[in-house]
């Protein structure tokens, strides 16, 4: 007799069924398992082909594609240009950004790190593209010069939405000119919005991307708003808010609920919390500082140090997937312009109940720790408090004290602190933590917004005793999750790569420096190695050469360590109302005490997306101050300045001007009546025929001779300068002088020397002796060493 036996249908053999039914009422089938029933088919399938095989009823047609597109976006499928659904392991996907160049060509940089770089993009295959688009790629192989070449498949996800730009009418064509010089092709306007708004030709507006360019066919945009006019006070930070795509208006679903947050402590939010109020705790933050996360406070006992670092419990306040985290998660980090800061939190708690305020009650989380004589953390704790910080200080009026000596308010507390700051940074040495010292400016604008002066920011003692005391404070807690074996962001920094370190190795040998360690150089090594070049003119190249050797500080779930700290571990805790990830680290720690886990969607993906929200930050804070600078210098065109060689490259010099701390270029065909070329294995420019040699650190004289608010750069004529090595028979420096500034530099009482210009014939040489050097060339964007040293310093931390 036979048995009366069922057949399951494909679907109802989903392994995952029973965990998608919990989850919803009528389940669809399981990602994993439409990946496996593509695998297990070997070809690409139609969408509904797929859904027929898994008995998608037609009810259910249109949620089962809009799972597919779901898993395509995630990049777990791909959907062809014929619509079918192909596995992305069997293709070797990779899912990148594309990071687009002004001259046209890009880079698909993966989403997850594979150590294996970038894909090159040529300008025909950028063609369809923006910058930012999320695409996914298949490995093709290298080119000539040994990049990795990708193909683009898919692009998965625009980035552009919403252009700022100029406004101009070509032909009878609206067009944006786009500020994001990566942006390389003009937008198409739509008529549909001018005849309301009436902009002007060069105004600033922002469109709404309609159409994306295809092929030779622009992108069409529709207008939205009408920015005003670019030399407006306060546009070049409208400008940069939209070109970098900050999000800077809180949703308001967020504004709600942080109106609902009361201002003041509550008793209810005392409870199972230890009491630190009566503990004498301070603030020590900048002059400007309105935010004040953390506050700190120390003891002797005995041979050792109690050191109590205590930061804003902002993780009280907000919680995972509420309103205020969504948007603080979007952000992932305050975005602070001169005059101006976005908050990654509203404003009445970052500067409210958030902020470590002076005498008043705070929520707070401490890390409290026993630092030995010998500068080691013997042991610490983590918990929640309640504090009251007791003075509110600045950094200078702290070292003003310090250095001044005799009594002042809070001794006994600063004086212990800066003894144990002492025994800190004593470690720090003996651990070979890479220090770069670098030179950060500071713009005082006056009561009309304009800037009045540009001043050096002096780093003191007192900066560096609170950054020991958070350096302390980060360590611990970056040891305390991996004790517990509890998931987090960790800040990772690596070493120098292969490459990166021969290169290195090649450019010091040259200069006459060493790099020890052998192929594996440790933090101590880098360390040695800038203590040999701290006193030569040339020390911030060679800072910006060490640091371009490394790779960039990243945040991410598994642990690598710090180099350029010289920590096995590290992570971010000090600092939760202006960095999200601090934010979640702390509710690791409270799991951990709590005996629970913390775990957001993807920390892999929260992670990259950290990270790319800091750089986006970082480079709308330079893109800013780089205009404001050059908004300054258009009053200074025509003055001369004293200035010294601080960055060279093929087309020019890079000049740092003496007082303002203002960085401008000569470019190459300026340099005097010669060609002249970079010499990269020497780092200086030199001309043929002549032999004048322009070195780093040299000190020349320069004119200003424009300053373009388009691109943020500022031309400079060359004055004097320069000099003849010994070996051509000239015995000491020599000075240059073009031919108009030959009169001014005698009432000077300097000598003067025209360099010949190399010509094919010494006739036509001397008969272009006595020319002027005035004539110009469009000068080529770049980024300054400067600017490289400081955004790469503050990275590596």
């Amino acid at each position: 007799m036979k048995k009366n036996t069922k057949l399951l249908s494909l679907r109802e053999k989903d392994p995952f069924l029973a965990r998608e039914r919990q989850r919803y009422e009528h389940p669809l089938p399981s990602r994993e398992w439409v990946i496996e029933l593509l695998e297990s088919e070997g070809v690409p399938l139609q969408i509904a082909a797929l859904a027929g095989k898994l008995s998608i009823t037609d009810e259910e047609y249109e949620f089962f594609e809009r799972r597919i597109k779901a898993m395509a976006r995630d990049g777990q499928v791909l959907i062809n240009r014929r619509g079918a659904v192909c596995v992305a392991d069997k293709l070797a996907l990779v899912k990148c950004r594309v990071e687009a160049h002004k001259d046209g060509f890009g880079f698909a940089v993966p989403l997850v790190p594979t150590g294996e770089g970038d894909f090159v993009l040529y300008e025909r295959q950028m063609r369809g593209l923006m910058h930012g688009d999320i695409v996914t790629v298949r490995p093709a192989g290298t080119d000539r010069r040994g990049r990795r070449e990708g193909q683009v498949l898919d692009i998965v996800e625009r980035a552009q939405k919403q252009v700022v730009g100029r406004f101009y009418v070509e032909r009878g064509i609206a067009i944006l000119e786009p500020e994001d010089r990566r942006l390389t092709q003009s937008i198409v306007l739509e008529p549909e919005g001018l005849a309301e708004m009436k902009p002007e030709s060069g105004q600033v507006v922002v469109a709404e991307i309609e159409s994306y360019p295809d092929g030779h066919r622009p992108a069409v945009a529709k207008l939205i708003e009408v920015l005003g006019d670019y030399a407006d006070s306060g546009m070049e930070i409208e400008i940069a808010v939209r070109k970098h795509q900050l999000p800077h208006i809180f949703s308001e679903a967020c504004q709600q609920a942080a109106a609902k947050i009361p201002d003041r402590v509550r008793p209810q939010d005392t409870k199972d919390r230890v009491d630190l109020r009566s503990l004498p705790l301070v603030t020590i933050d900048g002059e400007t500082a309105r935010d004040f996360d953390d506050a700190v406070y120390a003891e002797k006992q005995g041979r050792n140090f109690r050191l109590v670092v205590a930061i804003a419990d902002v993780s009280h306040y907000v919680r995972p997937d509420d309103a205020i985290d969504k948007d603080a998660r979007e952000r992932a980090t305050s975005v602070y312009f001169p005059r101006r800061v976005i908050p990654m939190l509203p404003e009445n708690l970052s500067n409210g109940i958030c902020s470590l305020n002076p005498d008043v009650e705070r929520l707070c989380m401490v890390c409290d720790m026993v630092v030995t004589y010998a500068g080691n953390i013997k042991e610490y704790k983590f918990y929640p408090a309640v504090m009251k910080s007791h003075a509110r200080l600045t950094y200078n009026q702290v070292w003003n004290w310090i250095e001044q000596g005799g009594d002042y308010p809070h001794k006994a507390q600063i004086d212990t602190l800066y003894k144990l700051f002492k025994i800190l940074q004593k470690k720090r040495h003996q651990r070979g933590a890479v220090e770069f010292e670098s030179i950060e400016t500071q713009m005082i604008f006056n009561d009309n917004g304009k800037i009045e002066r540009i001043v050096p920011v002096v780093r003191n003692d007192a900066h560096k005793l609170i950054e020991e005391c958070m350096l302390a404070a980060n360590v611990c807690a970056a040891e305390f999750l991996l004790k517990n074996k509890h998931a987090s962001l960790f800040r990772n920094h690596l070493g120098p790569t292969p490459e990166k370190l021969t290169t290195l190795r090649e450019q010091l040998g040259l200069l006459g420096l060493h790099l020890g360690g052998s192929d594996n150089p440790a933090p101590k090594d880098y360390a040695k190695l800038a203590e040999q070049f701290k006193n030569r003119p040339d020390a911030e190249l060679l800072q910006v050469m060490m640091l371009r050797s490394m790779q960039q500080a990243v945040y991410e779930p598994d642990n690598h360590g710090h180099f350029g700290l010289a920590y096995e571990a590290y992570t971010h805790f000090t600092s939760p109302i202006r960095r999200y990830p601090d934010l979640t680290v702390h509710r690791a720690i409270k799991a951990v005490l709590k005996q629970e886990k913390y775990k957001p969607e993807s920390w892999q993906a929260l992670g990259v997306h950290t990270s790319f929200c800091e750089r986006r930050a970082d480079d709308a804070s330079r893109d800013v101050e780089n205009w404001l600078k050059t908004y300054y210098m258009r009053d200074k065109v025509g003055e001369v300045f004293e200035g010294r060689i601080s960055g060279m490259a093929n087309f020019g010099i890079f000049v740092t001007l003496e007082g303002i701390h203002i960085e401008g270029m000569v470019h190459i065909s300026d340099l005097g009546e010669d060609y002249f070329n970079f010499r990269p294995e020497i780092m200086a420019m030199e001309g043929e025929r002549s032999g004048v040699r322009f070195n780093m650190g040299d000190r020349i004289t320069v004119k200003v001779a424009r300053a373009d608010l388009d691109t943020s750069k500022i031309d400079l004529a060359l004055i004097s300068g320069g000099e003849v090595p010994k070996k051509r028979g000239k015995s000491k420096k020599t000075a240059f002088q073009t031919a108009p500034a030959k009169e001014a530099a005698k009432s000077r009482g300097k000598s003067v020397t025209i360099k010949p210009k190399a010509e094919k014939n010494a006739k036509t040489a001397a008969k272009n002796t006595s020319k002027n050097t005035s004539g110009r060339k469009k000068t080529v964007a770049t980024k300054s060493s400067k600017a490289d040293t400081k955004r790469s310093s503050k990275n590596k931390e």
